[in-house]
């Protein structure tokens, strides 16, 4: 099968070429999946997507009219397709269900304690030789509450951990995995009182119709004052503007954001010789107490290793038996 890999990066090419593979023609691209780059993808099999990518009805028009019948995703969500365009064009998409859930818990923990014990403000006194200690006082986790909404795979593994740290942790999700409640004591509740109850807020469940802004200003003015807000879903969930106004007033005491409503043409690119044209974006960069990460939580060698291999049984499941375990459509 012939394969156009969009959206490649110096990241994840090694783990693409590590893999031998004699049954197909992979083609790297750097440009992201757009209406002016599509064609790139003419008279390939199949295409391999990032989360940066955009397969919108338009695009899939283009990529149905130059021959493409699948389309891998090297992720777990798929909100930037349009599914069921894709299914009426008979275009196969499928996805990365799970690869390193440790990855993306482990990277909420670690913005949770750097937030909390203010680390980047230290090491950047520490640089400046300025070696006090006012304003960098944080609390201890082991009996704070925690909220997790969305207990998969990722909120599943933030479960074990922040039970580990002793904190007592919550859960909001509509479906309730039962294993939590005896392992980790984790008590399922609405999402309201979530919102009450927390001293911190994690964010890891997928962005739908459902989900969209499901962070707004009505659940933000419940929430405790001086909560911790941390995002590694994706940006949609948040609404930023409602963050932004809760920072200002101290409502939220600090928000740790790995993604960005926004982000497609920011994140993953390299913009540091010219201006930042995101307002949003570039006031948050502002603020001390917030956290940013260009959606870098699934970062590690094992996740990585995990999408690509699967990337590959996808396409040669494709090859061999015009469907995958994984197809969404």
């Amino acid at each position: 099968m012939k394969v156009a890999i969009f959206s490649i990066h110096s990241f994840d090419r090694p783990f693409f070429e590590k893999i031998k593979t004699n049954s197909h023609e992979l083609v790297y691209f750097k440009e992201q999946l757009s209406a002016e780059t599509a064609y790139l993808a003419k008279d390939f099999d199949g295409i391999a997507i990032f989360t940066s990518d955009s397969a919108n009805e338009e695009i899939l028009n283009l990529l149905h009219s130059y021959g493409v019948k699948f389309i891998a995703l090297r992720s777990v969500g798929y909100d930037h397709v349009d599914i069921d365009k894709a299914t009426e064009l008979k275009i196969k998409v499928a996805n990365v269900p799970e690869y390193s859930p440790f990855a993306i818990a482990e990277h909420t923990v670690a913005m949770i304690l750097a937030l909390n014990r203010k680390l980047i403000l230290a090491d950047n006194r520490i640089k400046r030789h300025d070696f006090s200690l006012g304003g960098l006082t944080g609390f201890d986790l082991n009996g704070k509450t925690v909220g997790i909404i969305g207990t998969g795979k990722i909120g599943s593994v933030l479960a074990k951990i922040l039970h580990g740290f002793g904190c007592k942790v919550i859960a909001y999700d509509k479906i309730e995995e039962s294993s939590l409640k005896s392992k980790y004591a984790l008590h399922y509740t609405n999402l309201d009182e979530l919102c009450k109850q927390s001293d911190i807020i994690s964010l890891n469940l997928p962005l739908n119709k459902d989900t969209k802004y499901l962070i707004n200003e009505q659940q933000i003015t419940i929430m405790k004052n001086g909560v911790m807000l941390i995002n590694t879903a994706r940006g949609g969930i948040v609404n930023t503007q409602s963050v932004i106004n809760a920072l200002k007033s101290g409502k939220i005491s600090s928000f740790g954001m790995d993604v960005y409503e926004n982000e497609k043409g920011v994140f993953f690119h390299d913009l540091s010789k010219s201006i930042l044209e995101d307002d949003t974006l570039a006031l948050l960069t502002t603020f001390s107490n917030v956290l940013i990460t260009a959606h870098q939580s699934f970062l590690t060698n094992e996740a990585l290793d995990g999408i690509v291999s699967t990337t590959i049984k996808n396409i040669d499941q494709w090859q061999k038996e015009g469907k995958s375990v994984n197809d969404i459509n």
